[in-house]
């Protein structure tokens, strides 16, 4: 005859909170249910150890499973799922204990005695004590059969429906073990179905280290994998199981460019695998897209996205990270912020950095296919982390004005050539040289024709082309690269260059008449001043020594945020013929020709850029030049 107990006090409550609001997701039952045989297979293990007494699995028995293992199968004509396993079992006071007591552990206390023998629990998973109850998600009644190693111990059948009582009776289990049987809730239907519970394996529990099938009976299929690859030494594994990994866990057809496994029990214990993959997915920014590495703790995922463990800049790496001593809530859904992530994150960051560095220096193709999917994202971190920002510098690359060699004998042409890094740039600076130059913009082919590269190409310079938006953050934070300036140049006047006596005397003469144009374009531009850049254009837009801009002031704006104006200086080439008959006017006093023309100049330099802010007054004044040309 069965006993009726009573749940603990307010059990009803506490079941109504695991039930409705612990956990997020339904499917997170049988995680939890497939975590606790495991566990109870371990526990039978640490207890064989030290036991020659126990039953053993399968007893000799016709027909029972002898292999340690979970095997899950419904029965959709009784609308029952069960979970089996050759574990430890249960003891009648044992159920009464521990599944009679929410947040009662069989697992955690056995942890515990492990522990003041000076034994490491390691493998254990289910110590939370409240997984089991998630079965009244989807279950309106549950029944467990359990056999304990005990040799003495009787079989034991607990059943309830969940309410204030359970009941306790003799079972019918005759090796030793434990089924945990559901009957599932009409609305639940679902996971009567074996590809729904295959899927949920596959999901969480595709790594646990003992076979997990799903099936009836005679008919079941193996669905988790052999072992945890990250739980390997890194020498043991070859290239083709890291591939197939990726593969697995990603979904991802094409192979990763590269990886790395990290080991680690010192100062905390963790185990991680990453990825990086060959190609840039198409929602790599989208901001509403939740990214980060699957979270695993013994084996078992419990959080597919998270991103505590990475910095946005590396969210296109993918992979795993096996993390015991992180503390996640009772349900094993949300972390806890703690000093032991941030610890894990700095080795993780540490790690990634330097394989990347590895690959820019082994091979350049590769780096290359990685740098044209993801260097604008990795770019994001130079501004992101000032802890990291000299291990990002190196890995930078850029376009450059410099020339790319025609392939020879019809080779085929290397995509490394036209990507070059800071340090590929020093090696080649010209004598005399003493600054990293580059430009900012948003259009490649616009900014190899600017006119503020002209004294530059003449010299032989090269000049760094920046035209990926967040470029503009990179140098902002970036000034000098070992020890050598890094400046723009758009920004502030060059200095003196061994300037000629006929070009000093050109800027003599211009200067009253760039004095006074200056005050002709008052509030369109800060200043008119010669130019030491042009050696063949009229006339060009720079940007002032500091604050935003102009490029970044377009990014901004086209982005719809606020954005300060840019302070901008008009030079003129004083060289140049248009500009030394534009002097000649001035100097004549035929003053509204020259401001006519003289605005021109202005138009000239903002269409450089490709655009040009007073567009009809534009064409207007070019009508009008054209009509006295013409005539």
């Amino acid at each position: 005859m069965a006993d009726v107990l009573p749940f603990q006090a307010e059990v009803k409550q506490l079941l109504d909170l695991v039930v409705h609001s612990l956990y997020s997701d339904r499917e997170i039952f049988l995680r939890e249910l497939v975590s606790n045989a495991s566990d109870a297979i371990d526990r039978a293990r640490f207890m064989e150890l030290s036991r020659s007494d126990l039953r053993k699995v399968g007893d000799g028995s016709e027909g029972a499973d002898t292999e340690a293992s979970v095997r899950i199968w419904s029965d959709k004509d009784n609308g029952t799922i069960t979970i089996r396993d050759t574990g430890v079992g249960l003891t009648r006071e044992q159920a009464v204990e521990h599944l009679g007591t929410i947040a009662k552990s069989g697992t955690r206390a056995f942890a515990a005695a492990l522990k003041e023998r000076g034994t490491s629990p390691e493998g254990l998973i289910g110590q939370f004590g409240v997984g089991f109850y998630a079965s009244f998600m989807v279950a309106h009644r549950v029944v467990v059969e359990s056999l304990s190693a005990e040799p003495d111990s009787e079989p034991v059948r607990w059943a309830s429906d969940g309410g204030g009582e359970f009941t306790v009776e003799v079972g019918s289990r005759t090796v030793r073990g434990t089924d945990v049987i559901l009957h599932v809730r009409s609305e639940c239907a679902e996971f009567l179905d074996d590809g729904r519970l295959r899927e949920i394996v596959e999901k969480h529990s595709d790594f646990l280290q003992y076979p997990v099938y799903v099936g009836e009976p005679g008919k079941e299929e193996r669905v988790n994998q052999t072992q945890a690859l990250w739980t390997r030494s890194p020498k043991e594994v070859t290239d083709d199981e890291y591939r197939s990994f990726y593969t697995h866990i990603s979904h991802d057809y094409m192979a990763p460019l590269g990886w790395v496994h990290i080991t680690t029990e010192a100062p905390l214990e963790f185990q991680s695998v990453l990825f990086f993959p060959e190609k840039r997915p198409f929602d790599l920014d989208h901001p509403e897209v939740k990214r980060g590495l699957r979270l695993y703790q013994r084996r078992v995922m419990v959080l597919d996205n998270a991103d505590q463990f990475l910095p946005r800049y590396l969210r296109f790496v993918r992979g795993v990270v096996d993390a015991p001593e992180v503390q996640l809530n009772v349900s094993r859904e949300i972390l806890q912020n703690t000093p032991v992530i941030t610890t894990i994150k700095k080795q993780l960051v540490k790690r990634v950095l330097r394989r990347l560095k590895e690959i820019s220096r082994e091979d350049d193709v590769v780096w290359t296919k990685f740098w044209e999917n993801f260097g604008g994202t990795l770019k994001e971190g130079v501004a992101e982390d000032t802890d990291n920002k000299d291990q990002l510098i190196p890995l930078l690359r850029f376009r450059s004005t410099a020339e790319v060699p025609a392939p020879v004998d019809g080779a085929a042409v290397n995509p490394a050539l036209g990507w070059r890094s800071l340090t590929d740039y020093k090696v080649s600076m010209k004598d005399g040289q003493d600054t990293i130059w580059y430009l900012t913009g948003l259009d490649l082919g616009r900014m190899k024709a600017n006119p503020q590269l002209e004294r530059f190409r003449k010299k032989g310079w090269e000049v760094l082309l920046l035209s990926d938006p967040v470029d503009e953050w990179v140098v902002m934070n970036l000034s000098e690269f070992e020890g050598t300036p890094v400046k723009s140049v758009a920004r502030g006047d060059l200095p003196d260059d061994d300037e000629d006596p006929i070009a000093e005397e050109a800027r003599k003469v211009a200067e009253p008449f760039l004095t006074w144009l200056g005050t002709e374009l008052t509030g369109q531009v800060g200043e008119v001043r010669s130019s030491k850049r042009l050696t063949d254009s009229p006339a060009v837009l720079v940007d002032g020594e500091w604050g935003v801009s102009a490029n970044l002031e377009r990014i901004l704006r086209s982005a719809r945020q606020d954005a300060p104006k840019a302070q901008r200086t008009l030079e003129v080439n004083p060289e140049h013929a248009l500009v030394r008959r534009l002097v000649a006017l001035h100097a004549e006093g035929k003053t509204e020709d020259a401001g006519q023309i003289g605005r021109l100049l202005l138009d000239y330099a903002q269409l450089a850029e490709g655009h040009v802010e007073d567009a009809p007054g534009f064409a207007g004044r070019l009508a009008a030049l054209m009509g006295k040309a013409a005539g």
